[in-house]
């Protein structure tokens, strides 16, 4: 088996992260439940001296107290199930799968007006950095499959 480059063998470690930390997010809140998800936020804002009342802290308790058992295992089985397509795209980009390349590009470009709306209109760095990270992993996936492109063309060609 042919190594691959270290670019991709880290884009594929990224994607594996994606994955253990979306198993983390819903086990953990598979385990909390709806009342111990809310208690811990409110001991939270308390802990942090923020004011409840205030735009952030009241839109999230808001959403919290909107949390229910049935909320909860979709939101679980579906982070389980985002975490199993990231899974199987971290393998394949490690493997060097060209369908991989193909799939990375497209998950990737399907965030991208998210991304560029959370830029326009939140202007954060957490914002500029998720864009940054994956444009240069959109243009990699492009430049990879390009290069496996001319390589069949060449062998075609002789």
């Amino acid at each position: 088996m042919k190594k691959q480059p270290k670019a991709l063998r880290a884009i594929a470690l990224l994607e594996a992260s994606k994955g253990a930390l979306a198993i983390i997010v819903g086990l953990s809140l598979h385990e909390l439940g709806g009342r111990e998800i809310q208690s811990l936020f409110e001991e939270l804002v308390q802990h942090l001296h923020l004011n409840p009342a205030s735009e952030y802290p009241s839109v999230i308790h808001h959403a919290i107290a909107k949390i229910n058992d049935k909320n909860i295992a979709i939101i679980a089985l579906g982070s389980l199930l985002y975490a199993s397509v990231r899974f199987v795209e971290a393998f394949g980009l490690w493997r060097g799968y060209a369908w991989t390349e193909w799939f990375a590009l497209a998950s990737g470009a399907i965030y991208l007006p998210f991304e560029i709306y959370g830029v326009v209109t939140q202007d954060r760095l957490l914002d500029w950095l998720a864009l940054v990270i994956n444009l240069i992993v959109i243009g990699y996936m492009a430049l990879l499959i390009q290069r496996r492109r001319k390589e069949k063309s060449a062998v075609h060609l002789s």
